[in-house]
């Protein structure tokens, strides 16, 4: 017999969670039952009193999985699907609930049995290598796992093949040494990444309060400022992975949003879990610093994003009205900072422009979404009819916000604080154009999904920025 038919001879299990896949399904199911009704957090403590089998039970029987979504490992996919085709046993060892390791087989079609986590037997560590050798006797079968829930069942096996090791399997592997299958390592451009850090060019409106009110140079102002934008960013991040926690199966399906560290596997839930705690410690941390109505709109702000990311997003112009109101906290978030008041001109401005490039948002995604007439967008309230007055409403929103800006030139609050007040006529027309702009870049299709961050980066962008930015400081003098 030679060593492939005595390789072939030997059933090979294969471990699902960190595995197979570059997920955990348990933490995955967690959020996908969470997002269906924010309620059942509730019940999840009494759920994990009864053991992580009846967690796991509980969570399967309320939701379900998309087999085709998941982030396969493929280097291992491609060898399952090469050996079964030679002839060899595959077994899928699991913990995952039955129901989500049947679907999972039934997708891959390479299995010839499944071992998973029925009733209350949770089918991890001791009770998954009882299994094994009840099935295959000791030494029988080649096991591939990942983490500590697997060293038992490893040393059970003839072969062990250790997949993109945690820390307990790496000490193993170092000391029995075994085949191993590794997986790229998160880098710094994973971790940025995670962060979204160009979104934090946003929470540079925390400073237009200071620099409307002409205090460009105090000290204490500015200090605040750089406070303020700090906690914000740091919240909004946490916010952020939140986000994708909830998104994870919408992710998998978009053409970019795949390619982020949750929704491909790069990073895990529960170091993004820790990462939020750490990014939490940092916003409310800073943000003591400041004063408390500060804090009032730092807690605002993250109840509306949170609220967003579980529900308002999915809701027919709920979601444009919501996300131009969290461009305009965050300009509140300034004045509440410096103790500058806002006025109402600047809050009106705020609403109308955000709320055009809000809707260019939603406008891109009908545009780039390939679906039937009459369904919606994937976690989305449109469909593809609404592109019309989805951009009406935009433009409309665009003009409003420059003839507020128009209006705001000839009060008398400007001239009181502009001793030449027809140098920031301008600011009109450069609104206009900033606005139009991105709606005929959006028409074409070659626009980004985030206008805000499009502007900020754009160099014909910058320089009307700037121009107006000038104007607006010569004006003051």
């Amino acid at each position: 017999m030679d060593a492939r038919s005595d390789r072939n001879a030997i059933p090979l299990a294969v471990d699902l969670d960190g595995t197979l896949i570059a997920t955990d399904l348990l933490w995955e199911g967690l959020f996908i039952l969470l997002k269906k009704n924010p309620l059942y957090i509730f019940l999840v403590p009494f759920w994990i009193a009864g053991g992580p089998a009846r967690l796991k039970q509980a969570i399967a029987q309320r939701i379900d999985i998309d087999p085709a979504s998941l982030p396969y490992r493929e280097v291992l996919l491609c060898r399952l699907r090469t050996e079964h085709a030679e002839g060899r046993k595959i077994v899928l060892a699991t913990g995952t609930p039955r129901k989500f390791a049947d679907a999972i087989a039934a997708h891959l079609g390479i299995f010839d049995q499944v071992l998973a986590t029925d009733g209350l037997a949770n089918l991890t560590s001791g009770r998954k290598r009882a299994s094994l050798i009840a099935a295959y006797g000791d030494g029988g079968f080649d096991y591939a796992g990942n983490s500590r829930h697997d060293l038992q069942v490893f040393d059970a096996a003839r072969n062990a093949i250790v997949v993109a090791p945690d820390r307990h399997a790496a000490r193993w592997l170092a000391a029995h040494g075994a085949e191993t299958v590794p997986a790229p390592k998160p880098t710094l451009r994973t971790i940025v990444k995670m962060l979204r850090v160009h979104q934090w060019l946003k929470n540079s409106l925390i400073a237009v309060p200071m620099v409307l009110s002409h205090e460009y140079f105090n000290t204490d102002m500015i200090w605040e400022c750089l406070l303020a934008f700090v906690s914000f960013s740091a919240v909004a991040s946490a916010i952020y992975i939140l986000n994708d926690f909830f998104d994870l199966a919408l992710d998998r399906k978009h053409l970019t949003k795949r390619n982020r560290p949750f929704a491909s596997g790069a990073l895990s839930i529960p170091f993004g879990l820790g990462a939020i705690a750490v990014l939490l410690a940092i916003g409310i941390g800073t943000g003591l610093f400041l004063s408390p109505e500060f804090m009032a709109v730092l807690g605002g702000y993250m109840v509306v994003t949170t609220a967003y990311s579980l529900s308002f997003k999915r809701m027919l112009l709920v979601d444009v009205l919501t996300l131009a109101g969290l461009y305009t906290i965050r300009v509140l978030a300034g004045a509440a900072a410096t103790g500058v008041d806002v006025s109402f001109w600047l809050l009106a401005f705020s609403i109308f422009f955000f709320l055009s490039l809000a809707l260019v948002k939603r406008f891109v995604e009908l545009r780039t979404t390939a679906i039937p007439p009459g369904e919606r967008i994937a976690g989305r309230g449109y469909r593809t009819e609404d592109q019309e007055i989805v951009a009406q409403a935009g433009m409309a929103s665009a003009f409003s916000s420059a003839l507020v800006l128009a209006l705001y030139m000839d009060s008398v609050a400007v001239r009181e604080l502009y001793p030449h007040p027809w140098l920031i006529w301008p600011l009109a027309p450069i609104v206009l154009y900033l606005t139009m702009r991105v709606w005929i870049l959006a028409r074409r299709n070659e626009m980004h999904d985030d206008p805000v961050v499009f502007i900020i980066r754009d160099w014909r962008s910058q320089i009307v920025v700037l121009i107006g930015a000038v104007m607006l400081v010569i004006g003051g003098w």
